[in-house]
Protein backbone atom coordinates (compact mmCIF):
# COMPACT_ATOMS: atom_id res chain seq x y z
CA UNK A 1 0.00 0.00 0.00
CA UNK A 2 1.40 3.58 -0.60
CA UNK A 3 1.13 6.67 1.32
CA UNK A 4 -1.77 9.00 0.23
CA UNK A 5 -1.33 12.19 -1.29
CA UNK A 6 -0.95 15.76 0.63
CA UNK A 7 -4.89 16.38 -0.93
CA UNK A 8 -5.93 12.85 0.44
CA UNK A 9 -3.92 13.72 3.84
CA UNK A 10 -5.77 17.38 3.78
CA UNK A 11 -8.91 16.51 3.53
CA UNK A 12 -8.47 13.71 6.15
CA UNK A 13 -7.10 16.48 8.72
CA UNK A 14 -10.54 18.89 7.51
CA UNK A 15 -12.57 16.29 8.23
CA UNK A 16 -10.77 15.43 11.21
CA UNK A 17 -11.38 19.10 12.66
CA UNK A 18 -15.05 20.00 11.31
CA UNK A 19 -16.62 16.85 13.36
CA UNK A 20 -14.72 17.59 15.95
CA UNK A 21 -16.23 21.42 16.27
CA UNK A 22 -19.71 20.20 15.95
CA UNK A 23 -22.13 20.67 18.89
CA UNK A 24 -22.13 16.67 20.38
CA UNK A 25 -19.28 15.57 19.36
CA UNK A 26 -17.88 16.25 23.21
CA UNK A 27 -18.88 12.20 23.84
CA UNK A 28 -17.29 11.54 20.51
CA UNK A 29 -13.39 10.34 19.52
CA UNK A 30 -12.56 11.66 15.95
CA UNK A 31 -9.10 9.90 14.32
CA UNK A 32 -7.80 9.60 11.72
CA UNK A 33 -6.25 6.24 10.30
CA UNK A 34 -8.48 4.52 13.30
CA UNK A 35 -8.26 0.77 13.40
CA UNK A 36 -11.43 -1.55 14.02
CA UNK A 37 -12.41 -4.43 12.72
CA UNK A 38 -15.84 -4.38 11.18
CA UNK A 39 -16.91 -8.52 11.84
CA UNK A 40 -15.41 -10.94 13.63
CA UNK A 41 -14.57 -13.02 10.24
CA UNK A 42 -12.62 -9.92 8.97
CA UNK A 43 -8.89 -8.61 9.38
CA UNK A 44 -8.57 -5.09 11.48
CA UNK A 45 -9.27 -2.09 8.87
CA UNK A 46 -8.29 1.31 8.94
CA UNK A 47 -10.66 3.88 8.54
CA UNK A 48 -9.53 7.45 6.94
CA UNK A 49 -11.75 9.26 9.33
CA UNK A 50 -13.72 7.74 12.28
CA UNK A 51 -15.84 9.11 14.67
CA UNK A 52 -16.38 6.49 17.70
CA UNK A 53 -18.72 6.87 20.99
CA UNK A 54 -16.11 7.74 24.30
CA UNK A 55 -17.53 4.88 26.00
CA UNK A 56 -17.11 2.09 22.71
CA UNK A 57 -13.58 3.56 22.95
CA UNK A 58 -12.79 3.47 26.98
CA UNK A 59 -13.73 -0.59 26.26
CA UNK A 60 -10.78 -1.18 23.29
CA UNK A 61 -8.20 -3.52 24.28
CA UNK A 62 -5.69 -3.65 20.67
CA UNK A 63 -8.48 -1.85 18.28
CA UNK A 64 -12.11 -1.23 18.43
CA UNK A 65 -14.69 -4.66 18.05
CA UNK A 66 -17.20 -4.11 15.17
CA UNK A 67 -17.15 -0.27 13.79
CA UNK A 68 -16.88 2.61 14.43
CA UNK A 69 -20.36 4.98 14.06
CA UNK A 70 -19.15 6.89 11.37
CA UNK A 71 -16.65 5.82 8.97
CA UNK A 72 -15.22 8.14 6.67
CA UNK A 73 -13.04 7.32 3.22
CA UNK A 74 -11.23 9.70 0.96
CA UNK A 75 -11.00 7.97 -2.46
CA UNK A 76 -7.95 7.30 -3.82
CA UNK A 77 -7.33 6.89 -7.72
CA UNK A 78 -6.62 2.99 -7.14
CA UNK A 79 -10.34 2.46 -5.45
CA UNK A 80 -12.24 0.78 -7.14
CA UNK A 81 -16.30 1.47 -7.11
CA UNK A 82 -16.93 -2.25 -6.03
CA UNK A 83 -13.80 -2.02 -3.42
CA UNK A 84 -15.86 0.96 -1.88
CA UNK A 85 -19.28 -0.87 -1.98
CA UNK A 86 -17.67 -3.79 -0.11
CA UNK A 87 -16.28 -2.12 2.32
CA UNK A 88 -19.05 0.22 2.93
CA UNK A 89 -21.29 -2.65 3.21
CA UNK A 90 -19.18 -4.79 5.57
CA UNK A 91 -18.57 -1.38 7.55
CA UNK A 92 -22.44 -1.23 8.02
CA UNK A 93 -22.81 -4.28 9.41
CA UNK A 94 -20.12 -4.63 12.03
CA UNK A 95 -21.97 -3.50 15.63
CA UNK A 96 -22.22 0.22 15.91
CA UNK A 97 -22.23 1.12 12.76
CA UNK A 98 -24.50 4.26 11.04
CA UNK A 99 -22.83 6.28 8.53
CA UNK A 100 -19.90 5.11 5.78
CA UNK A 101 -19.34 8.04 3.53
CA UNK A 102 -16.86 8.17 0.50
CA UNK A 103 -15.40 11.77 0.03
CA UNK A 104 -14.25 11.89 -3.42
CA UNK A 105 -11.82 15.01 -4.22
CA UNK A 106 -11.78 14.55 -8.05
CA UNK A 107 -15.80 15.21 -8.30
CA UNK A 108 -16.27 17.00 -5.10
CA UNK A 109 -18.67 14.71 -4.09
CA UNK A 110 -19.68 12.76 -0.73
CA UNK A 111 -21.51 8.91 -1.20
CA UNK A 112 -22.99 8.62 2.46
CA UNK A 113 -24.22 5.42 2.94
CA UNK A 114 -26.71 5.41 5.68
CA UNK A 115 -27.62 1.66 7.94
CA UNK A 116 -31.16 2.67 8.22
CA UNK A 117 -32.04 5.09 4.74
CA UNK A 118 -29.70 3.56 2.03
CA UNK A 119 -27.07 6.24 -0.11
CA UNK A 120 -27.18 9.24 -1.29
CA UNK A 121 -24.72 11.29 -3.19
CA UNK A 122 -24.43 15.22 -2.10
CA UNK A 123 -22.55 17.23 -4.51
CA UNK A 124 -19.84 20.34 -3.91
CA UNK A 125 -22.58 23.30 -3.70
CA UNK A 126 -24.59 20.99 -0.93
CA UNK A 127 -24.84 20.17 2.49
CA UNK A 128 -23.88 17.22 4.29
CA UNK A 129 -26.38 15.85 7.05
CA UNK A 130 -24.52 14.14 9.64
CA UNK A 131 -27.74 12.90 11.76
CA UNK A 132 -25.67 11.42 14.61
CA UNK A 133 -25.19 14.77 15.48
CA UNK A 134 -28.07 16.80 14.28
CA UNK A 135 -25.76 18.64 12.08
CA UNK A 136 -24.62 19.32 8.53
CA UNK A 137 -21.13 19.66 6.97
CA UNK A 138 -20.97 22.27 3.59
CA UNK A 139 -18.65 20.38 1.35
CA UNK A 140 -17.98 23.90 -0.04
CA UNK A 141 -15.75 24.51 2.54
CA UNK A 142 -14.55 21.20 2.69
CA UNK A 143 -12.81 21.22 -0.49
CA UNK A 144 -12.42 25.18 -0.38
CA UNK A 145 -8.67 25.47 -1.75
CA UNK A 146 -8.46 21.81 -3.06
Amino acid sequence: MTFPVRQHKELQRRLRRVLESLPGAEGYIVDMEFPYRPLPENEVWGADVACVSGTRYEAIEKWLEGSPELVIEVKSPSNTQAEMYDKAMTTLAGAGAAEFWIVDPETRTVLVHRKASGMRIFGADEAVPLLMFDARIALSELFAGL
